[in-house]
């Protein structure tokens, strides 16, 4: 009796060593993988999700509502070229950050990412009650919160006497809208390449020094610069995680892909670019920019460097689709579900990585 007793004791403890061994394996695999380098392939389990099963999805990025036809777009998974992106697990996810608070700031792209995450996260409880409004998700089941922040800029854009002036050292009113999260992911790029009739500035102040323009690129890395000294500032890295958003392409040109017809568009494209590697000079303007000032900080910032895998993707975006119809050719923003899945299922991966 005794012997069986010790056998059963010796036989838990080896299963238990084997199922450390290769969860460390595991981890060990995440940690190295380059998630952001690899290619799109054809997979028959994709999408993650069916769009008509999640509510929330607005007319914006519901391309399967809003009556686009083809579907080949779905089935695309994106393979990282050394390893396995692990597929996205709802419950996994909601049982790992139960009672945390998640944030998204940014501009109608985080708006995107934010969508697509809180579809992943209802699908894989649809029976779990849910509190959802433009800005917040809550599960109460798993106290957890998904919420959003739209500041295009990141920095403090304020009304005053003369005008909205946007304060490119400044981001004391912001940040106090950032604190007590356990997840933070920034985005901003998009707003600031604005022509006159789309900025939301009447004016830019970079210390003393009040003017009507400047710069875009120069203005991105002072803004850049000032957020990056609040995370030094403000964030605990042992209470919160930060990432930040990778700058993703337009497909509004087929110069942007190389293709000989300027004319061309996202309109229509139903697979994506086929390159082995996607030409660096078509990378956005701040790619550099970003890169730099987050190699400046010594407060941990993961990167979603979500550029490239998403270059790829002409043939992901809402086009006529969107939330204009034919009146409109969106070759900005992406259809939900879709490319933003991926950018999800990185940071789960991400996360999952750093044992949190």
């Amino acid at each position: 009796m005794i012997t069986n007793v010790l056998f059963c004791l010796l036989w838990i403890f080896l299963c238990s060593a084997a199922i450390v061994q290769s969860q460390n394996t595991q981890d060990s695999q995440l940690n190295s993988c380059d998630f952001f380098s690899g290619s799109w392939v054809h997979d028959d389990t994709y999408p993650l999700y069916d769009s008509s099963l999640c509510p929330f999805i607005g007319d914006q990025f519901d391309c399967k509502k809003k009556g686009r036809p083809d579907t080949d777009y779905l089935k695309l998974k994106w393979k990282p070229t050394g390893c396995e992106l692990p597929r996205f697990d709802g419950k996994d996810f909601l049982n790992r950050y139960k009672g945390k608070k998640i944030l998204f700031v940014g501009d109608s792209i985080s708006n995107n990412q934010w969508q697509s995450l809180i579809c992943l996260l209802h699908v894989a409880v649809p029976q779990s009650k849910y509190e959802v409004s433009a800005r917040k998700f809550y599960l109460p089941e798993y106290k957890i919160e998904v919420t959003r922040l739209v500041h295009q800029y990141l920095v403090d854009l304020v009304q005053e006497e003369k005008g909205k002036v946007l304060k490119l050292d400044s981001i004391n009113e912001n940040g106090k809208e950032f604190k007590g999260y356990d997840i933070i992911i920034f985005d901003s790029w998009r707003w600031w390449s604005r022509n006159d009739t789309g900025k939301l500035w009447d004016y830019i102040q970079d210390g003393t020094q009040m003017v009507k323009d400047m710069d875009c690129l120069v203005a991105y890395k002072k803004a850049l610069t000032t957020w990056s000294k609040w995370v030094e500032s403000n964030v605990d890295p042992s209470v919160t995680k930060v990432f930040f958003q990778g700058l993703t392409p337009s497909h509004f040109s087929g110069q942007t892909w190389n293709d000989t017809n300027a004319d061309v568009s996202c309109e229509g494209q139903t697979e994506p670019i086929n390159f082995s590697s996607y030409p660096e000079g078509l990378l956005p303007k701040g790619v550099a920019i970003l890169n730099e000032v987050l190699a400046s900080m010594s407060k941990p910032v993961t990167l979603l460097n979500v550029t490239t895998l998403s270059q790829f993707r002409k043939d992901g975006h809402p086009s006529i689709y969107g939330k204009y119809g034919a009146q409109g050719n969106d070759c900005l923003h992406w259809c939900v579900s879709g490319v933003p899945d991926t950018w999800n299922q990185i940071l789960y991966a991400k996360l999952v990585a750093g044992g949190k």
